[in-house]
């Protein structure tokens, strides 16, 4: 659990506006934050599964805002990654490339079997 400083720094430093406090980056900001003081509390109580069980709930509710705001706002997504240095952030940016890749290359194909059956039917 952040104490209020802490958390009111994050919301400072994140913000998009000046009462902003509630913007998918603030949001992920405090979540980072959290999973950060989870992680360490975890490496001293390997046996504390209740700790582990909310960890893994924070991660999947950041892994959630982190695609919502890279399809809403690339460049903040970005942005974001880096001063948070984010490595998932990377094998997001890669998974979205990809699925990206094998749309444009589906299109193509569907586009050369139109060219086929309007070859086929004017022969």
């Amino acid at each position: 659990m952040l104490n209020k400083n802490t958390k009111q720094k994050l919301i400072e430093k994140f913000r998009i506006h000046e009462s902003d406090t509630g913007s998918p980056q603030v949001q992920i900001a405090i979540l980072t934050e959290e999973i950060k003081q989870l992680t360490e509390h975890l490496k001293k109580h390997k046996h504390d599964h209740s700790s582990r069980r909310g960890l893994l709930k924070k991660v999947g509710e950041r892994r959630k805002l982190l695609k919502y705001l890279q399809k809403e706002d690339e460049k903040s997504f970005q942005e974001l990654a880096k001063k948070l240095k984010l490595k998932i952030a990377k094998k997001m940016q890669d998974e979205e490339n990809e699925r990206q890749r094998l749309e444009q290359e589906e299109l193509a194909r569907k586009e050369v079997k139109v060219e086929e059956d309007k070859d086929d039917q004017g022969d």
